[in-house]
């Protein structure tokens, strides 16, 4: 077994048991971990949370981050959280492959919630209104929701002008853009984010749907050369959970901090999803990526086909006994205008 193998078996039964210091009386540790480097724009922005809790609890809770992947999955993470792996992790329902069919459906329906505070507006809007979103989230206690900038889509080589160049195009997709894909003729794959550059790298797609923040985040101008900002809808979704059985084993004044951190973590995700916007297209501009636009009429149609998939999507729930469509209504009713998110409408 090479050292490397061998540490990758020592760091979570080291962490699991008691390698580190014992604490002093009257201060709760809790684990952080994420499969994102320290200096990710996502960890920026846990390492903002992490200061407040430590802070507002005057140090009475510490938080020991465990970056890059060394202790939680991409694609497992819910669960072992649930297992008590970690206290608290970065979550992608997402990207699960069973047990969150309505969270990764809803997503797609966040046509005309543009801006991140938005998004987080109608995810709360469907959450609410919809309690299938707590059966998938059983066993965890949600501590930040997560939205986006909208995406575009990035090529390796083939510049995109208009939505019949998507036609042959193998992508990296999220699931609410999978069929809305596919009817443009597209070739659509799903794959956490995580594992893009290298597909691309290696030739496996041709592309990915991302937002411009990841020619810096994740480095794609160094694989991709084409870039249509052709406006992506974007959908919020659970982002950051701790175990409920850990939440449990808290005092009252520890979760009041938690609670209270949300809206924290939440507000410096937002700041460091912007900011990485900024720099990742500056680093494009830098790199000589192509920027291309689309037109008005390509725009719209797409609009119209993302809508009309999204609805599709919600009826094909039914397979699972769920009723997608509540869901679905409840989103579009929500959305009153461009950004302009009101729970409780009726449609």
């Amino acid at each position: 077994m090479t050292l490397r193998a061998l540490l990758s078996l020592l760091v979570p039964l080291c962490l699991m048991a008691a390698c580190a210091r014992p604490l002093p009386p009257g201060v709760t540790e809790l684990t952080y971990a994420t499969p994102y480097s320290p200096n990710h724009p996502f960890s920026k922005a846990d390492k903002a949370w992490m200061e407040f809790v430590e802070q507002k609890s005057q140090g009475r809770i510490r938080i020991r981050p465990i970056w890059s992947g060394a202790l939680l999955s991409s694609d497992m993470s819910m669960e072992e959280l649930r297992h008590g792996v970690a206290d608290v992790g970065l979550i992608t329902p997402i990207y699960v492959r069973g047990g969150t069919h309505l969270i990764r459906i809803q997503t797609g329906f966040y046509s005309g919630a543009d801006s991140i505070d938005s998004q987080l507006k109608l995810y709360r809007c469907i959450a609410a209104a919809n309690p299938q979103i707590g059966h998938e989230l059983h066993g965890l206690k949600v501590l930040a929701v997560q939205g986006g900038s909208l995406a575009g889509i990035v090529t390796t080589d083939r510049q995109v002008r208009n939505l019949a160049d998507l036609r042959g195009l193998r992508l990296r997709a999220p699931t609410e853009l999978l069929t809305v894909l596919e009817s443009l003729g597209a070739d659509p794959v799903n794959m956490p984010m995580a594992d893009v550059y290298s597909a691309m790298a290696k030739g496996v797609i041709d592309g990915v749907i991302a937002p411009g923040d990841t020619f810096k985040s994740l480095h794609f101008a160094e694989v991709a050369s084409q870039y249509n900002n052709l406006a992506i809808p974007r959908g919020a979704y659970p982002a950051r959970a701790i175990g409920l059985t850990r939440w449990n084993r808290l005092s009252e004044a520890e979760r009041a901090i938690l609670t209270q951190s949300q809206a924290v973590w939440e507000d410096a995700l937002s700041r460091e999803i912007h900011a990485a916007l900024v720099k990742g297209l500056e680093e494009a501009k830098a790199q000589k990526v192509t920027i291309s636009g689309m037109s008005a009429q390509e725009q719209a149609r797409f609009d119209a086909l993302y809508l009309r998939d999204s609805e599709g999507n919600a009826r094909s729930l039914s397979r699972f006994g769920i009723d997608g469509m509540q869901a679905f209504r409840t989103a579009r009713a929500a959305v009153r205008g461009r950004d302009d998110i009101q729970c409780g409408g009726k449609i």
